[in-house]
């Protein structure tokens, strides 16, 4: 038996569309900056099946999740990839673009932010050898 969840696709999109916005807004190209690998549905489905798997079950399940900090935390821990395509001395600039770009988006009345995770369920199996 195999079962697993990770991001899938749609996966902090909100997040990666305004890091390109705010790196296209400084002249950088954004075609292939993305670092991360999120599948549909029918891509892992297609995936696991090439490996020998029978899916028993597999779905998309959007997981909206609080943040313990705001949005500038989750950026520096998980947008270099975003980030190092900058000078150094431009990179602060570049995360206040994307926060206000984010704001109306992932930040409740409350003062809470939000990250838009989309995970990939799944559970599928190998029949026992004999």
């Amino acid at each position: 038996r195999f079962v697993g969840e990770f991001g899938g696709d749609g996966n902090v999109d909100a997040i990666v569309n305004a890091l390109h916005q705010s790196l296209a807004n400084r002249g950088i190209d954004t075609h292939g900056i993305h670092p991360w690998y999120f599948p549909n549905v029918e891509e892992y489905r297609t995936r696991l099946k090439s490996q020998g798997f029978t899916v028993d079950r597999i779905t998309l399940i959007p997981r909206p999740t609080p943040l313990p900090t705001d949005i500038r935390g989750w950026l520096k821990t998980f947008a270099n990839p975003f980030s190092t395509a900058l000078p150094s001395w431009e990179r602060k600039a570049f995360f206040d673009e994307t926060i206000a770009r984010l704001e109306p988006i992932l930040h409740d009345a409350s003062g809470q932010w939000f990250a838009d995770y989309v995970r990939l369920r799944f559970a599928a199996g190998k029949p026992l050898s004999s």
